[in-house]
């Protein structure tokens, strides 16, 4: 069966270079016949997203702060008038001071807290109330967690939390818009060698553990990520929504490391 995003349109909010997850997932998109958009924030991001965006032939970019609401306001405005609905949009935006992410949760400073769940939890909500309307023939939301939602990870600290806080806003989200034909859910890929992977505290041994232990045999790859997203944003995926869809090699069924590194 070939999967085929011929005629959707959708947004992608969140690649900071080549090697970003919602890089890969833009570009499996692209390949699979679908038509893009993106968001990136800053000046030095949208030098960066520019070739990639040109790359899969799109020349829709737009400088957004998630935590205004102008500039959301304004980025979803100019979606409108550039096309008269969208399909799908990726949520890809996470973050948290990277000075909060060692050691212990205890440290965390509520400055940090609130900031990390407005910016990693609470965006998704703000980003699919204003795309909503555009979704006129039902949709997909796609948003990234990680097992530190559930499980104690080192170092990931409130960014577990704000994880926690972002799966269950996709359960009540994909309540909410069901009716309306738009599904909504996340996907959940273990460590990876990406930009915000690396603010973690020790994340090359967080990656290196994963990689020896899941039973599949490594990380997950940009490409299964993104192969895994084009399935869910396709009519093959039309009956899923609510899930958190994990594409980490098989890790999280561990109880514990494979017996040869016990």
């Amino acid at each position: 069966m070939t999967i085929s995003l011929n005629g959707k349109r959708g947004l992608v909010m969140g690649v900071a270079n080549e090697r970003s997850i919602a890089w890969g997932i833009a570009k499996a998109c692209a390949e699979a016949g679908a038509e893009l958009a993106f968001t990136y924030q800053g000046e030095a991001f949208g030098k960066r997203l520019e070739p990639l965006a040109a790359s899969v032939g799109s020349d829709f970019m737009v400088d957004v702060d998630v935590t205004d609401d102008a500039s959301l306001d304004a980025a979803f405005e100019a979606l409108g008038a550039r096309w008269d609905r969208i399909d799908f949009v990726i949520h890809a935006i996470a973050y948290s001071d990277k000075n909060e992410l060692t050691g212990r949760i205890l440290n965390t400073s509520r400055e940090n807290f609130k900031n990390s769940l407005d910016i990693s939890a609470y965006s998704f909500i703000d980003i699919a109330r204003r795309a909503h309307p555009l979704m006129s023939e039902g949709g997909t939301l796609l948003t990234l967690t990680y097992m530190g939602s559930t499980r104690v990870t080192p170092n990931y600290n409130v960014m577990g939390v704000a994880k926690a806080a972002l799966e269950s806003a996709t359960r009540y989200l994909a309540n909410d818009l069901g009716p309306d034909g738009i599904r909504v859910n996340a996907l959940s890929p273990g460590p990876m060698k990406t930009l915000a992977g690396a603010a973690i505290g020790g994340a090359r041994k967080t990656y290196k553990h994963t990689d020896q232990n899941a039973p599949l045999g490594g990380n997950a790859t940009l490409e299964a990520v993104g192969g895994t997203a084009v399935w869910l944003i396709s009519d093959a995926g039309a009956c899923t929504t609510g899930e958190i869809v994990r594409v980490d090699g098989g890790y999280h069924v561990l109880g514990m490391p494979q017996y040869d590194n016990l």
